[in-house]
């Protein structure tokens, strides 16, 4: 542990990490996922992840079983367990494991933002959230009709508020805007965090660093990609860039100037992890830019795990597992629409 850490890796923050570590155990593994891709219908898919450390969370569900539902339970699975751990945990685990939850609350509150622009009814929206990104006070928001009230009740009662005063202001709340609010929020959000697990120190702080920086870089260089024929300009662009990451300063500034997907591959050819991502999507028509992405995170949150007594292992717990509910729910899906063809285009794991 560096010296001057405010770190103090305890004996709750032990069991809680033993805990984890039986969790991870049960993540799928080839074997499953070789199993699962084998697959003929939807039951075959039911019968053997009751074989896993899924068990019998299928089993109430009627026939015939739809990917969306196997997407609610795999989801549910993973809100459950992380729902427990953040209540045995205690500070600072607990600061840390409200701030994994933030992306989630951004990504929500985004949603609400659009659906009161259009003058949707914001209670029905709420059944579409993700489960963690819900607060306690989010029931509140219900009560806005407008986006003048919403915004109103986001900057008085709810966790993102210090968010939202630093970089939104009320004229933001647009339909135009929408990308622009959430990319200014995760801004805020990864400078935030990230000083946070800075002041941790010890493995927290270096692991998370490199995760942070990741997570960082690889918004910046979809915040450009995506920018391309729309109206956003170049300075627009730039000021949503994260503040963080190996791209800062060099790499952000080539970004800001690159006007197509071949600007974005120079700009990021110095960079030896994303000059490879950006190849490896180039290569394989199979493959996007964002599972070469993907594929890099896997690596960096099992490398995590290599590590003892440290938080970072509860990020890269979360990373894991969302990626195995994203990889049953592409094979479950490929199973439906009988497009065996793309059926092992995931990311495996373990």
């Amino acid at each position: 542990m560096a010296p001057g850490s405010m770190l103090t890796f305890n004996v709750d923050d032990g069991y809680l990490e033993a805990i984890l570590r039986g969790y991870r155990s049960g993540i799928l593994t080839t074997t499953d996922y070789i199993n699962l891709t084998q697959c003929e219908n939807l039951e075959d898919v039911r019968m053997h992840l009751t074989g896993t450390d899924y068990g019998t969370f299928l089993q109430n569900e009627p026939a015939p079983l739809s990917t969306a539902t196997i997407s609610e339970q795999c989801t549910k699975k993973l809100v459950d367990e992380f729902r427990f751990l953040r209540t045995q945990a205690v500070e600072p685990l607990s600061k840390f494991l409200d701030y994994l939850t933030y992306p989630y609350m951004i990504d929500n509150l985004v949603l609400l933002i659009t659906g009161t622009v259009h003058g949707r009814d914001i209670s029905e929206l709420i059944d579409k959230c993700h489960p963690l990104g819900l607060f306690d006070s989010m029931a509140s928001l219900c009560i806005a009709s407008t986006p003048e009230e919403l915004y109103r009740e986001i900057i008085v009662d709810t966790p993102l508020a210090p968010y939202f005063v630093e970089c939104v202001s009320l004229d933001d709340l647009t339909d135009v805007n929408i990308e622009i609010i959430r990319n200014s929020l995760y801004k805020a959000y990864f400078s935030d965090f990230n000083a946070f697990c800075n002041r941790m120190g010890g493995e927290t702080a270096e692991l998370m660093s490199q995760a942070l920086a990741f997570e960082a870089d690889r918004r910046a260089i979809n915040i450009t990609l995506n920018s391309f024929g729309t109206e956003l300009s170049r300075e627009e662009r730039s000021k949503l860039y994260p503040s963080i990451g190996l791209l800062v300063p060099e790499g952000t500034m080539r970004l800001q100037r690159a006007d197509d997907s071949t600007a974005v591959g120079a700009a990021i050819e110095p960079y030896s992890v994303y000059r490879r991502l950006f190849q490896s999507a180039a290569d394989n028509p199979e493959k996007s830019l964002e599972d070469a992405f993907f594929e890099n995170e896997v690596a960096l949150c099992k490398e995590m795990f290599e590590h003892q007594f440290n938080y970072a292992i509860f990020y890269a717990w979360l990373r894991l597992k969302e990626q195995e509910v994203r990889n049953v729910v592409w094979i479950s899906e490929c199973i439906s629409q009988k497009q065996k063809r793309r059926i092992n285009n995931f990311v495996p794991i373990f």
